[in-house]
């Protein structure tokens, strides 16, 4: 006998998921946006530059993972929420805003707040397309910082992600993979994805409140070659 009860409260918190899932998305989304319009201003672009570093920054990494996971067209062009709240941040950043030695600050609190709920939410998404745990951390790896490099190549600087003094990719990297866990065993929930969204933004702000960074490779001095005494010196 099919407990229809039972089906309907699936159904509800199937739905309230979901929900949750949007918002998450959406408040990714503005947060990114807002990155990008702060570099923008930071280089003096003009309202057009403003917001098309503001939904290249947004809406990046989503396009490439849809893309990757054969999710077309992506929803970002399905569903203009995403575009919308991404001009949303660029007209409140064009309007108001710090001045431009002062945007640093606010734009990492952004990207931050970016990467930590992109690493969830790409997560999810590539896992309800049938992925395995393993790939679809790696495909919210990507989700939370292919935005970030596209408007650092556009605002012309060197993506955090391949900066020696940025800890960037890790954090996001770190969210991904406890989204991916909870997945895998059957107990991910709107409140443990918030938890590994919020773990990742936390572990991005103390990393750039405290000046932490990874291993390089060890450098060696340079030898300068032996002189020959015989030989006249240059004036």
């Amino acid at each position: 006998m099919v407990d229809f009860g039972a089906a309907v409260s699936a159904a509800h918190f199937g739905s309230a998921v979901e929900a949750a899932q949007h918002v998450g998305e959406l408040f990714g989304v503005f947060a990114f946006a807002s990155s990008g319009a702060l570099l923008a201003v930071r280089r003096d672009f003009d309202i057009f530059g403003i917001v098309v570093l503001a939904c290249a920054t947004a809406l990046g990494g989503g396009i490439i993972r849809d893309l990757l996971i054969g999710r077309t067209p992506p929803a970002a062009f399905v569903d203009l929420s995403y575009l919308w709240t991404a001009v949303l941040a660029a007209a409140v950043i064009f309007f108001w805003h710090p001045s431009r030695r002062l945007t640093r600050g606010p734009l990492e609190v952004a990207d931050a707040f970016g990467l930590g709920l992109f690493c969830v939410t790409g997560t999810v998404i590539a896992y309800s397309r049938g992925l395995g745990a393993p790939s679809a951390a790696l495909l919210g790896l990507v989700t939370a910082i292919g935005g970030g490099v596209i408007r650092d190549l556009l605002g012309g600087q060197t993506p955090n992600v391949l900066r020696p003094d940025q800890i960037y990719a890790v954090p996001a990297l770190v969210g991904a993979v406890a989204t991916a866990t909870l997945l895998h065993f059957g107990v991910y929930q709107a409140w443990t994805g918030a938890l590994a969204a919020l773990g990742a933004i936390a572990f991005r702000l103390l990393a750039l409140r405290f000046g932490w960074h990874a291993p390089q490779a060890r450098r060696y001095p340079r030898i300068k070659p032996p002189t020959d005494p015989t030989l006249p010196r240059r004036s």
